[in-house]
Parts: structure tokens; sequence; C-alpha cells
């Protein structure tokens, strides 16, 4: 279990993972190298999985936002058709879900063009795939990897 100060360290770490460690300190009121031992704790716990930068899909031109519902002729998760779904460049997760056994895919693509090419050339051709779904994105409202912290 976390004590109150992890979780708020958690929460500023989440906010802007980038923040100096003295600002962490001076927010959580403790010695920057206590919050630098906390910090390194909560990755060892696997409370922290990794810190990346979130880039502006719009600059690198992937502005259409797509889920694929992929149905396979398996019974059940096939590990392997779901790794194949994930080594697709372009895909951004994969989930395999209840109800008609299959994967849900979120993918991000420049345009409809590229989204079917992608669909017909790198999905299509995975052996156990018999049907997709796809579903694309007119308008976002929020898209976050954060998770609530409560605390």
């Amino acid at each position: 279990m976390l004590d109150d100060i992890s979780l708020k360290i958690l929460k500023i770490l989440q906010e802007k993972a980038r923040i100096p460690n003295v600002e962490v300190a001076r927010q959580v009121e403790m010695a920057p190298s206590a919050v630098l031992e906390r910090i390194r704790k909560l990755e060892r716990q696997g409370f922290i999985d990794g810190y990346e930068v979130r880039l502006n899909p719009e600059q690198f031109d992937y502005r259409q936002i797509a889920f694929i519902k992929v149905q396979t002729s398996t019974v059940g998760d096939s590990p392997e058709v779901g790794q194949r779904l994930a080594e697709i460049a372009e895909v951004q997760e994969v989930h395999y879900i209840a109800g008609e056994d299959g994967y849900l895919v979120k993918l991000r693509v420049a345009d409809t063009r590229e989204l079917a090419t992608i669909i017909r050339e790198k999905i299509a051709v995975i052996q156990e795939v018999s049907a997709t779904q796809t579903s694309t994105v007119l308008q976002t409202y929020k898209e976050t990897a954060r998770i609530p912290i409560r605390g």
C-alpha cells in the first residue's frame, strides 16, 4: 500500500514527468534526496513503468485515428495474432476483448487511404483474421494514458 506522500509524488510525475526532482521535493515538503529514493523505490516496485515524451501526432501527419475490431477464426486469445497486430508501426494499442473472440486495435494514420492500405496489406493478411470492422474518429475530446490516482 502506498502512503500519501508516494501518491502525491506519482500524481506530480504523471502530470509532468520532466519536473525537476527539487520541485517535486518542494511540493511534497521533503528533501530532494528522500524524494529521489522514493521515486527509485516506486520504479523498482513497478508503480512507475517508465517515462516517455508525448509527440503531437498532427505534426507528423497522423491526423486520423481508427479503432478496428479484428475477428479471428480461432477460438480464444491467440497471442501470435495479438503480437503480429502489435508489430504494425501505426498501431498504438491492441486489446483482446470479450464477446466475439477478437481484438480491438487503435491506430493512427495520415488519412483513410492509408488506413485502407494498412487493413488490406497488414491486418487482413494475417492468416487467422476472418473479418474487420473499422470505426474512424471524427473528433477527440479526451485522450490520455494517465490513470486516476485515488488518495
